[in-house]
């Protein structure tokens, strides 16, 4: 999960696991100081189950969009189930814990047949949009449908069920199909169940199902790219308001029906989005209270990082916690001279890792990494193909590389950033000055993080018209194995021509083979040792430089009540259940 791929709130019946650091704001009173350090990744901080207020978040950018079916940022997945409910979701629990998945639309999980290449779900009665009108299996076909087979209108998804459907080259979307009958690899014989055919076994298909893709959309309602403008809720909260680049406001949903979801507790009265707010101002409201949470879940900068470790008692409000991401630059090997590996391999004894790390804020953002999966997604295994001492680079070894492919007197590129992103900015311009050490000058283009995937970084032909070569990236896994996280940025299936995610274009048989196998292989023990193969060859083909192996520095906002940082959303708090300790 660009999510970082992508766990409910822990709610009153998950008391077990609070710890005695954490603090009770039940009267909503009671506001905190400070938990301790990293206390919401072990249980829920100021518990609470007072109703009323308004919850206050910001973003120093505008989302991708906030259709559940055309988002792929980890923060976008997390915020979304506010208004969409997917198949199923991820256990109320704090830290790796959160990686259990639970039901969510569906009364459980899904039931395989035919050797894991069908999957049946039931879906729950009595779930209802918030104009009154009753879900129903078909609207979750419906909503696989658009997201994954209309991609010239909706290309900022993940296109798993694309790649995993039986026979969808004959299926040419919602937007052209018009028929009632839309793809026949998925069916749905009544009103509550829906039944998924695949092409072959796939063996975390319920991992796939939390997907907010399988949120219901009715069809009479779709508007296609501007369905993110007005999204029909199926959860506990509804759209009252969507400026945008500006505000985004939602109220509570009165067709939610507590009876029918066990997660959701529908706490705040509103919940406000502020956008396009500079990231330092962010910062500075979450410490004091007016905002409570920075709704991209990056952590704070290095200006605020640098005065909270200097103060015990801020540094008690706080969580440092990884969360199945991986820092890295994605090689082009598209893009000459990258299309020769001898020319990728430069870059990765290039470059001084011990400068990102430091660029980027330390090690409290990050360990520096050597293997494409991180440490905590499985398949991990420690390895480094590309080892210079005390990883500074190499300039002796990257030079020979240059000479390997023929660009001994150096050439030029260019690599990509987020402009919003302080930190990457600061990674890139890290990147540069290592490889003008060995002769490959590159200059930075930056990109505003709300459109980086949708045209830029994302758009192959793009990178291809401006020389991008190299391009700053932060992935998390979409579910916590290696096929959850390797899928969308290694298998040649996933290259789309917009809201790309396999950056580097890479599309090797052998790679592709070994992941196709390993998810219809039903031994956990053999999908990850093929985990740990394809990270192996992805470092092989040098189409990816592991920078860091990410870490995230939350403040706990004193007005925020329920917070619990999950893992299945790369150590973000989880945005489900938030409260306020104020009345307004």
């Amino acid at each position: 999960m660009r999510r970082s791929a992508m766990a409910a709130v822990a709610v009153a019946s998950a008391a077990g696991l609070l710890l005695s650091a954490c603090s009770k704001a039940d009267d909503g009173t009671d506001t905190p100081k400070g938990a301790g350090a990293n206390a919401a990744t072990k249980g829920v901080v100021n518990e609470s189950t007072h109703k009323g207020g308004t919850v206050t978040y910001a973003s120093s950018d505008a989302p991708e969009s906030l259709d559940p079916g055309n988002m792929y940022y980890a923060y976008g997945f997390n915020f979304s189930r506010l208004y969409a409910r997917p198949l199923m979701t991820f256990k109320p629990a704090a830290g790796e814990a959160g990686n259990e998945i639970v039901p969510d639309l569906a009364e459980g999980k899904g039931t395989p047949s035919d050797g894991g290449k069908t999957w049946t779900y039931k879906i729950r009665q009595g779930v209802k949009y918030e104009d009154g009108t009753p879900v129903t299996s078909k609207d979750v076909k419906y909503a696989v449908e658009r997201s994954n087979f209309a991609r010239d209108v909706l290309s900022l998804g993940p296109n798993y069920f694309q790649q995993m459907l039986n026979d969808p080259k004959k299926y040419k979307g919602p937007y052209k199909d018009k028929s009632d009958k839309g793809i026949s690899s998925i069916e749905t014989p009544d009103d509550q169940t829906i039944v998924f055919k695949l092409n072959k076994p796939f063996s975390e298909f319920d991992y796939l199902a939390t997907m907010p893709q399988t949120a219901p959309v009715p069809r009479d309602k779709d508007t296609g790219v501007d369905y993110t403008k007005k999204v029909v809720s199926t959860g506990s909260y509804k759209f009252e308001k969507y400026e945008e680049g500006k505000q985004i406001v939602l109220v509570r949903n009165d067709q939610w029906d507590a009876k029918t979801d066990p997660l959701r507790k529908q706490y705040p009265d509103k919940i406000v989005v502020n956008l396009k707010v500079n990231k330092a101002t962010i910062d500075k409201d979450v410490m004091a209270g007016d905002t409570m949470i920075d709704i991209q879940g990056t952590g704070v900068d290095q200006q605020t990082q640098a005065q909270i470790l200097k103060d015990k008692d801020q540094l008690a409000n706080t969580d440092n916690t990884p969360g199945g991401r991986l820092v890295y630059t994605a090689i082009n090997t598209k893009v000459a001279p990258f299309d020769n590996v001898e020319c990728r391999k430069a870059v990765e004894y290039a470059i001084d890792k011990v400068a990102v790390q430091t660029a980027m804020g330390g090690p409290y953002r990050g360990d520096i990494a050597s293997t494409v999966l991180p440490t905590d997604v499985s398949g991990y295994e420690k390895a480094d193909m590309y080892a210079t001492p005390d990883n500074k680079g190499d300039v002796a070894k990257a030079k020979e590389h240059l000479k390997a492919c023929g660009k001994e007197g150096g050439f030029k590129t260019s690599i990509s950033a987020r402009t919003d992103r302080q930190g990457e900015v600061d990674a890139a311009t890290a990147i540069v000055e290592a490889l003008k050490k060995v002769g490959i000058q590159a200059d930075i283009k930056q990109y505003p993080s709300g459109k980086y995937f949708s045209d830029y970084a994302g758009v192959p032909t793009f990178n291809k018209k401006n020389d991008i070569g190299l391009i700053m990236m932060q992935w998390g896994a979409d579910w916590p194995t290696g096929y959850g996280f390797l899928q969308q940025i290694v298998h040649g299936k996933a290259i789309g021509q917009s809201g790309n995610t396999n950056l580097s274009e890479l599309d090797d048989p052998a790679i592709n083979k070994l992941l196709d196998d390993a998810i219809g292989n039903t031994d956990e023990a053999a999908r990850t040792a093929a985990y740990t193969e394809v990270d192996k060859k992805v470092m092989e083909q040098a189409a990816i430089v592991p920078l860091t192996y990410f870490k995230v520095l939350l403040y706990r906002s004193p007005n925020a009540t329920n917070l619990v940082s999950s893992a299945a959303f790369s150590g973000q708090y989880d945005y489900l259940n938030i409260g306020t300790t104020e009345k307004k």
